[in-house]
């Protein structure tokens, strides 16, 4: 197929990129800039700007946009980003891969386990209802952007990541340096559930999701099948590095820099439509995942 990424600069988006490559696929990068090449689509979603003729032949789009959440503090001004950079590239690609002739047959678009909000340990699938906070918002107004796709006729598929196991970027290298330094513990009470994914098992399902013939659309969790609380997340990560996880990091700390969303809200997400449909993880539990991003 030929599949244009966007967000393919990014920890995701590159990965993709070089997986699909290695599945025979032909790739364009939609890039914030004017594009070099043929290989490349330029793009400027806060114009409301891109060069639509470059996507006309299309099979597939696939939609990882947005200003990264792993930063902190989280000011109002970053709060603000995050939302915006995913609502106005998510609406702007959906509205042009609607006005195609002819349409591409499917888009992946990108969103998050944040969906759920904060939801304690009820087990979360794809049927599950969304949750109440800003991550939840924003996933919400996310999700709802690629409707124009949807609504003129292409199979949309929004894939809900969890926390992505890779050691080039991400959320596992913040939380790895204080373990590697002999700080690492528990976040808050350490009950809450982490849904995780690694990256290699990551780029494989939204490659399941791109060559699937049949006309399943909508939500699937993107995540592994090993969710678990935050204090056993600790223990396996430091564990994988051969260092204590002991001290935690209260909780009070984690609202003084306004991550409560982020790293207190609890989310046992199940990916339970990619179990029914055969989908087979290469990293099932967490411990093999972080060792094979750590590469330990």
């Amino acid at each position: 197929m030929r599949i244009a990424i966007s967000g393919a600069s990014g920890l995701i988006g590159t990965a993709l990129a070089r997986h699909l490559a290695a599945q025979g696929h032909r790739t364009l990068r939609i890039v914030r800039r004017a594009a070099r090449d043929a290989t490349e689509v330029g793009w400027d979603p806060d114009a409301g700007t891109i060069d639509a003729a470059a996507l006309e032949g299309i099979d597939a789009a696939v939609n990882l946009s947005g200003n990264t959440i792993a930063r902190w503090p989280w000011t109002s001004g970053h709060r603000r980003r995050v939302l915006e950079s995913r609502t106005r590239s998510t609406a702007l690609l959906a509205r042009t891969l609607a006005s195609l002739t002819p349409r591409p047959r499917v888009f992946v678009s990108g969103s998050a386990v944040g969906y759920y909000g904060d939801r304690g340990s009820e087990i979360l699938t794809e049927s599950s209802g969304h949750g109440a906070g800003f991550l939840a918002d924003v996933c919400r107004a996310w999700e709802s952007a690629a409707d124009p796709a949807a609504h003129a006729g292409i199979r949309l598929v929004i894939p809900r990541f969890g926390l992505v196991m890779s050691g080039e970027g991400g959320m596992l290298p913040a939380l790895a340096t204080p373990f590697r330094l002999g700080l690492g513990g528990p976040v808050g009470s350490g009950r809450q559930y982490m849904s995780w994914i690694a990256i290699d098992d990551l780029v494989r399902a939204i490659t399941f999701m791109l060559e699937r013939d049949d006309d399943r659309s909508g939500p699937w969790n993107a995540v592994a099948p090993e969710p678990l609380p935050q204090a056993e997340f600790a223990r396996t990560l430091g564990r994988a590095l051969h260092r204590p996880a002991v001290l935690p990091f209260p909780t009070g700390a984690v609202k003084l820099l306004g991550m409560a969303d982020l790293l207190l809200a609890s989310q046992r997400v199940e990916p339970a439509r990619l179990l029914s449909s055969g989908f087979t993880f290469h990293h099932p539990t967490l411990e093999t995942a972080i060792r094979a991003a750590l590469h330990r």
